[in-house]
């Protein structure tokens, strides 16, 4: 092979420090044997460059190729979706270092590796992962550099210093595309699902399920309200309302499950002064939104469905920004149509006896149905119910007369499925609402943050002439709960995120984390808003302050003068530093050499070459023959004879040194 075709040393170094980087953010979403595959593949081709091994055959090419392929069908059950088709190219790059024998297959290697890196923003668009993505451009920008360097077999960190510079060149560029390149959609889409299961609310709901979501420390979304921020007690984020009972499980009623007249919304006039709010809601892979009750959505894309959800028709697959305009003292269906009483009066029969009976006699003793509500809540308040974290498993058959005579132990949703289930019996229409219920105030940037742990579940009951009300009997049995939120209401049994020991919500109580924590959380914020949240409709926002009207004429005027601006000062520095003839050590010794020999009045001339200059100097300076041969004969060494090993040329440049400054000093 042409020594010109070969890849450097230096080059395969920066090339498997970027394989490395490559898969380091995807070492949680991919099987420990792809890892394995990386790690074979860089010996192997350390091994191959020290000539101990020889390059895979062809035969063992496809067996890898085979077994890659049925390692990722086996390890996620299918060769199609987001993480599989990942874990196939995180492969296909390792497996494509291999066989890396060229400087063609080093360039289709590290095309690749930008195409790899870009696949992280699949899953995050986090600013950590920007900067960690920016870092690792950066390698494989300095491996194509050093690719260009076939003299460099010494790993060499200049190289990455001038890959840094071609990145700083092209930030500039980069700035302009960002926001004034037209935000046209793409021709086609292609939904990515994912096999990775999400952490949220989910459409089903079970004693156990939200205490298990509120383990967890990950944030929901992000809120920034236009004025002032409600109470905390206030802040009750609807996402779900579930009005069927199946198989001791309730859900929320699906499309079909609704009549086409009642599936439209009631118009209501609305009460008080709205609240308008902006939300940034992490990917959930559903279509439930969450706002406060009684919400209009004030963002394009977005309905409200007849029992007040806010609803998404496009998966939430990446982080979504909307806004909200929310009116929570508006009464909700004043009036009940008889279909939407009988759906949410439905019971299975047969299950809970005692429950029900503990309905009837209560139901008995009350005076109305306003009045029933109270005497179960004091019921939950009067027998001794504990709200934890780690509520013990119910039977199968009749959970609730297990939580409500045996346990009396258990989380919100416990609590919420009986009291939906007593009204129920008792003829008095109610559901459950499952969203979040609080949210922790960011004093950076007044934004609050909605963790998972703020998962909650409540009930509405109807009632005559106020419609929908919502009431929690966690409130009865934990009021701290809905005053404070969760970390209050369990301090006493330190299960608050028992399972997450190194999160920092864990130690808020530590001034400099806790500042630390929330002046990320607040620049986290800044960057979804203004970064990954930047649309069309911000955009054209954004020209009509900087243009006034926005005109193609206009628009493409700025757009190349924008692109000049950032262009031609860039030009211009590579044109400047490209007539600049850059000297090498030896040369600047040499020149320093000849501007001696001029003080002393041997001037030498433009034609004359190294050794025909020191024949004339010694004639006509023959006391210093023996300084002038040695500093020519060292030049012409390490100008013009075969590169020698680095050590003889380092030896070589550090004796003309001396002996220049040895003549320089000649009187």
């Amino acid at each position: 092979m042409n020594v010109e075709q070969q890849v450097p040393r230096n080059a395969l170094i920066w090339m498997i420090l970027s394989l490395f980087a490559l898969i380091l953010p995807h070492i949680e979403r991919v099987p420990l044997w792809v890892i394995a595959v990386y790690v074979v593949a860089a010996v192997w081709r350390i091994q191959v460059f020290r000539g101990l091994w020889a390059y895979p055959r062809r035969w063992l090419k496809l067996v890898l190729i085979l077994a890659a392929s049925g390692g990722v069908f086996f390890s996620f059950g299918s060769v199609l979706g987001l993480e599989p088709t990942v874990a196939l190219l995180l492969t296909a790059f390792a497996l494509k270092m291999i066989e890396l024998s060229s400087r063609k297959d080093a360039y289709v290697l590290i095309f690749l590796g930008y195409f790899v890196c870009i696949t992280e923003f699949l899953f995050s668009q986090d600013i950590l992962i920007v900067g960690y993505s920016l870092f690792t451009v950066l390698l494989l920008t300095t491996a194509l550099v050093a690719l260009h360097q076939p003299g460099q077999q010494r790993f060499n960190r200049g190289s990455m210093k001038l890959a840094g510079t071609m990145l700083l060149q092209a930030f500039p560029l980069m700035l302009v595309l960002f926001f004034l390149f037209p935000r046209i959609g793409p021709l086609w889409t292609v939904p990515i699902k994912s096999h990775t299961a999400k952490t949220g609310m989910s459409d089903l709901l079970k004693p156990g399920d939200v205490s298990k979501l509120s383990q967890s420390a990950e944030v929901a979304f992000r809120v920034q309200f236009d004025g002032e921020i409600p109470a905390f007690s206030d802040l009750y984020w609807r996402g779900l309302v579930m009005s069927r009972l199946e198989e001791g499980a309730w859900r929320s009623l699906r499309y079909w499950d609704v009549p086409a007249a009642e599936r439209r919304m009631p118009e209501l006039d609305a009460v008080g002064e709205p609240l308008s709010y902006a939300v940034i809601m992490e990917p959930t892979q559903q279509n439930w939104l969450f706002s406060l009750r009684y919400s209009q959505p004030a963002s394009d894309g977005l309905l409200m469905l007849a029992d007040y959800r806010l609803y998404s028709p496009i998966q939430i697959e990446h982080e979504t920004q909307y806004r909200v305009q929310s009116w929570p003292q508006t009464p909700l269906d004043p009036e009940l149509s008889a279909w939407r009483r009988e759906t949410e009066l439905a019971l299975p029969a047969g299950d809970n006896p005692r429950t029900r009976e503990l309905a009837r006699s209560l139901r008995a003793a009350s005076v109305s149905d306003a009045d029933f509500v109270d005497r179960v809540l004091g019921y939950f308040t009067q027998q001794g119910f504990v709200y934890t974290l780690e509520p013990p498993l119910l039977g199968d058959d009749d959970p609730m007369d297990d939580f409500l005579f045996d346990s009396l132990r258990g989380f919100c949703e416990h609590y919420a499925y009986a009291f939906v289930m007593m009204m129920r019996e008792a003829g008095v229409p109610a559901r459950i609402v499952a969203g979040y219920m609080g949210g922790e105030i960011n004093p950076v940037n007044r934004t609050v943050i909605v963790h998972q742990f703020d998962a909650h579940a409540w009930a509405e009951v109807w009632l005559a002439e106020q419609g929908w009300v919502r009431v929690d009997p966690t409130a009865a049995v934990a009021p701290d709960r809905i005053e404070w939120g969760l970390e209050q209401a369990v301090e006493g049994e330190g299960t608050f995120l028992s399972a997450s020991p190194l999160s920092p919500l864990r130690y808020r109580d530590i001034d400099w984390v806790n500042a630390l924590r929330l002046r990320y959380d607040a620049l986290t914020y800044r960057w979804q808003a203004w970064v990954t949240g930047f649309n069309q409709e911000q955009q054209f926002d954004l020209l009509s302050r900087w243009l006034g009207e926005v005109s193609p004429q206009r628009f493409v005027t700025v757009l190349l003068l924008t692109w000049a601006a950032v262009l031609v000062p860039v030009a211009a520095v590579l044109l400047l530093r490209r007539r600049r003839h850059q000297l090498s050590p030896a040369d600047k010794h040499y020149l320093a050499f000849c501007e001696r020999m001029a003080r002393m009045g041997v001037v030498r001339e433009p034609w004359e070459s190294p050794a025909d200059f020191a024949q004339r100097a010694m004639r006509k300076l023959p006391r210093y023959r023996q300084e002038i041969e040695a500093i020519t004969e060292a030049y012409q060494d390490l100008t013009y004879r075969p590169a020698p090993a680095p050590s003889s040329s380092g030896e070589t440049l550090a004796s003309l040194r001396r002996s220049v400054r040895k003549l320089q000093f000649v009187r």
